[in-house]
């Protein structure tokens, strides 16, 4: 009778609340829940990730520069590209499809320092920096022309990263109409993030300096909006508007291991408030990082 009246008190006992990461970063999910979503989360040189919709395809939009920068210090490394060579700025690019012309709308690109320079020399260095920390699509189709597409997925896939896909600079309207555009998937930006972090992606040197662009990035709405004032992120965001808004970071907690972190959106109109969700997602890994269990 005794038994009989456990079992029947453990069946009706209210469940425990599932606090796990996992958990947590689903029910935050499930509040937008048309948004499509995928997040790729794992410490550093440690057994502890999680992945929701990592493998998922998104309109690459900006986040395709970390594999044209990947690929820029790759030939530097191999002594067939230098920092401090200079390239003359044009603001005229060939189209994927067709070979037709078109240039870049300074109205539609996050960087207009560049635009009042063309026709002038400026450093591979500044054009990458420009490129990641403010977004510039005049430097990033400027450098891809010289990190030709076919090496950079060479690379990729090299590195691990199989479902990322450059075919073209930025605003190719012929290219986007007929479907060719840059893809990337949350583990695949992982994937990248970690091999920059461990000194993968390039030599240690180069790493390094990529590490130190990425930390310089100016727009921090997304995982950094999501961590305490202060904490280091290496990172590079992306958005089209009414479209995608992504963020890819390594994260550096003070005195802690430090993590990667990937969270793309799409099918969310409103940009602050895909920048809130991803905000929020960081926030939750940030707690779960931070937390008791984690350290142990």
């Amino acid at each position: 009778m005794l038994t009989l009246l456990l079992a029947l008190a453990a069946a009706f006992a209210p469940a425990t609340p599932d606090t796990s990461l996992a958990a947590q970063v689903r029910a935050r999910m499930q509040e937008d829940s048309a948004a499509k979503v995928a997040v790729a989360y794992w410490r550093l040189g440690a057994d502890d990730s999680l992945f929701v919709h990592d493998n998922w395809n998104f309109h690459a939009a900006s986040t395709m520069k970390v594999p044209v920068m990947i690929q820029l210090f790759r030939m530097v490394d191999a002594g067939t590209l230098s920092l401090d060579q200079k390239i003359t700025l044009k603001n005229q690019f060939t189209s994927i499809v067709g070979g037709g012309t078109y240039a870049l709308d300074m109205a539609d690109d996050s960087d207009s320092s560049l635009y009042a320079r063309v026709g002038q020399p400026v450093s591979i260095r500044e054009l990458i920096f420009l490129m990641i920390t403010r977004s510039s699509n005049l430097a990033t189709n400027v450098l891809i022309t010289t990190a030709d597409p076919a090496k950079i997925n060479a690379t990729m896939r090299q590195l691990g990263a199989e479902h990322i896909r450059v075919l073209r600079g930025v605003e190719d309207i012929a290219a986007y109409r007929a479907g060719l555009n840059n893809t990337v998937t949350a583990r695949g930006l992982a994937v990248l993030m970690a091999a920059i972090a461990q000194d993968r992606a390039a030599s240690a040197a180069s790493c390094a300096e990529m590490r130190r662009i990425l930390s310089a990035q100016e727009f921090k709405d997304e995982i950094p909006a999501g961590l305490p004032a202060g904490t280091v992120v290496a990172h590079k965001t992306g958005w089209v508007d009414g479209l995608v808004l992504h963020d890819a970071a390594i994260v550096y907690p003070s005195g802690g291991s430090p993590y990667v972190l990937v969270v793309l959106t799409g099918e969310i109109p409103e940009t602050p408030h895909a920048s809130k969700l991803i905000a929020d997602i960081s926030r939750l890994v940030w707690g779960h990082e931070t937390s008791p269990a984690a350290s142990k």
